[in-house]
């Protein structure tokens, strides 16, 4: 799923960059103090996850949780995602300095738009509700991932549209197991620390009394 450097044209390169400050900007609004730790552990999980990867053909499939990100962290998953990436492009070459902007912008931005989609769900007391809610998270995170890689490199000449549609049959199967485990993860988090749910809803406004 990470795209390598000079495989992008120049137009989708500033664009991926641009869209990426901006993900990091509002991301690292939204990262408050309470949601520091489960970002760090998010990221790791992010990182260690993508380094077990089947080739295939021209581009490979692996595990990326960024459904599970973008439930727990809203929009810190784009600061949460960036940091796996950049260790991941720095230390073992999987994707690329100049591709940095696109890649973290194809993998967080389904991460916090499956987050709004679904965290109402995901924190609910209905367990049923929660594990379908994570399910979805998971499916339709890789999903929409898989989607925007194929655009930008159809976008970047013609000649990748037969690696954009590989890119996207290839992660069906992945979209299946990543949403098994994110609704297992949910179901858990619910169990033993449903305040990472919470924490990411703002406490209501408290009326004074006269």
């Amino acid at each position: 799923m990470h795209i390598v450097d000079g495989a992008l044209s120049t137009p989708v390169l500033i664009g991926g960059g641009i869209a990426a400050v901006g993900g990091l900007a509002l991301g690292l609004r939204a990262l408050s103090l309470e949601k520091i730790p489960a970002a760090g552990v998010l990221s790791a999980t992010f990182f260690v996850a993508a380094l077990i990867h089947v080739p295939i053909g021209p581009s490979s499939v692996h595990l990326i949780m960024n459904g599970l990100a973008g439930l727990v962290l809203g929009w810190a998953a784009f600061p949460a995602l960036f940091v796996g990436l950049l260790l991941q492009a720095v230390f073992f070459g999987f994707g690329g300095i100049t591709v940095l902007g696109v890649n973290t912008v194809n993998i967080a931005l389904p991460a916090v738009l499956v987050g709004l989609l679904l965290r109402r769900g995901a924190r609910g007391a209905d367990r049923r509700v929660a594990a379908l809610s994570g399910l979805l998270a998971g499916a339709l995170a890789i999903l929409l991932t898989a989607l925007m890689v194929a655009l930008v490199l159809w976008l970047s000449g013609n000649e990748f549209i037969p690696a954009a549609k590989l890119v996207v049959l290839a992660h069906l199967p992945v979209a299946v197991i990543e949403g098994l485990i994110c609704a297992a993860a949910v179901i858990l988090i619910n169990r033993v620390k449903p305040e990472l749910f919470s924490a990411l809803v703002p406490p209501a406004p408290q009326v004074a009394l006269r």
